[in-house]
């Protein structure tokens, strides 16, 4: 299937009460080397560390009943069981919505991260804390973008943010008006 034929997968949207509590998940994935953010090239991918993103998504995302699942690989295949388990073989109830991943340097190399993400058929947003096309040749490419709902990069941690809002106005319907 070429990309052009292929359709990205849509979640219905679910409407939040005030006697309701969501049940939703969304799954962050971060790949090889993202352990090191704060430490690593700190000019080029700032001094946040993923623990800092991690812990200020999971909070937002909390306070609108969403659950956010946060795996991080220096392992491609690590990332790949993951993205199965959490967006197709488990349990219906315990499956993601929805995917926000930065796949760092298997972006431009994994095929199998991107058949991983289209076999469970779950919208999702590919972020860069750099931005790549000012960057390397070599990093210009990427294997799932044209198979993303949309991709943030270059604006550092704050990419993460967006594409929490971007899913939490978009599949679960929530009126943003939090601050990054």
């Amino acid at each position: 299937m070429t990309s052009s034929s292929q359709s990205i997968p849509t979640v219905k949207p679910s409407k939040q009460n005030a006697d309701q509590t969501l049940t939703h998940k969304l799954l962050l994935v971060n790949g090889a080397n993202l352990n090191l953010l704060g430490k690593r090239e700190p000019e080029i991918y700032g001094h946040t560390t993923l623990a800092d993103i991690e812990e200020r998504l999971i909070k937002r995302a909390a306070q609108h009943g969403i659950e956010l699942i946060c795996i991080q690989s220096n392992h491609e295949g690590k990332l790949i069981d993951d993205i199965q388990h959490h967006g197709l073989l488990a349990d219906k109830t315990a499956q993601v919505d929805a995917i926000i991943i930065n796949p760092a340097a298997f972006t431009h190399t994994s095929v199998a991260l991107r058949d991983a993400l289209l076999a469970t058929q779950k919208p999702f947003i590919e972020v860069h804390l750099s931005n790549v096309h000012a960057r390397e040749p070599f990093r210009h490419h990427s294997y799932l973008s044209d198979v993303a709902v949309g991709v943030i990069c270059g604006l550092g941690h704050l990419g993460y943010q967006m594409a929490l809002s971007y899913w939490l106005d978009n599949l679960y319907s929530v009126t943003i008006s939090d601050s990054y």
